[in-house]
């Protein structure tokens, strides 16, 4: 039997969402050990002089306890 622990995160990024959670992931993986998941809570764009400036998702991460 394993317990697990969720964790929100905010990751951005100027390019797309997608992207935005390739980065809230990575950086996951390299603080968190034994990441088993992440799922998008909400999705942001900031926008500046009516174009978007940057892409920011609030993620949910799961990893397992030791």
């Amino acid at each position: 039997m394993s317990v697990a622990r969720v964790t929100e995160i905010i990751a951005s990024s100027a390019t797309s969402f997608e992207d935005a959670v390739n980065v809230g992931v990575q950086r996951a993986c390299e603080t968190l050990k034994n990441v088993e998941g992440a799922w998008v809570q909400d999705q942001k764009a900031i926008v500046k002089n009516g174009k978007i400036a940057e892409y920011r998702v609030a993620l949910k991460v799961t990893f397992i306890l030791e």
